[in-house]
């Protein structure tokens, strides 16, 4: 099993900087990829980045250039650290681990979720 916790959500103002921390403990060594989402009120839940178990990194268009994805193996932590925030960026955020096991096939797990409000 694979549990994953956010943490650094926060109020800030338009162009300041956030960095989330996702945690992930149990069976870290099968986690596949690791992604953060966000979900505005009224918006459906979207992929904003994301980073494989090799290094690569992708990142949803409105985010590119202002928000960097990395992680720490040792502390088995990715972090999205979020410059140049706008208002639109303002929504609760959540860490997904993707796992995929044999037979079993693929699995998700969702933190709980932390919360982003940028103001104008």
């Amino acid at each position: 099993q694979v549990q994953v916790v956010e943490s650094g959500g926060g109020l800030v103002q338009a162009g300041g900087s956030l960095r989330l921390s996702c945690a992930a403990s149990g069976s870290t060594f099968s986690i596949n990829s690791i992604e953060w989402y966000r979900q505005a009120p009224g918006k459906q839940r979207e992929l904003v980045a994301g980073i494989s178990s090799g290094g690569s990194t992708n990142y949803v268009d409105s985010v590119k250039g202002r928000f960097t994805i990395s992680r720490d193996n040792a502390k088995n932590t990715v972090y999205l650290q979020m410059n140049s925030l706008k208002p639109e960026d303002t929504a609760v955020y959540y860490c997904n681990a993707d796992r995929v096991l044999p037979i079993i096939g693929a699995l998700s797990h969702w933190g709980q979720g932390t919360q982003v409000t940028v103001s104008s």
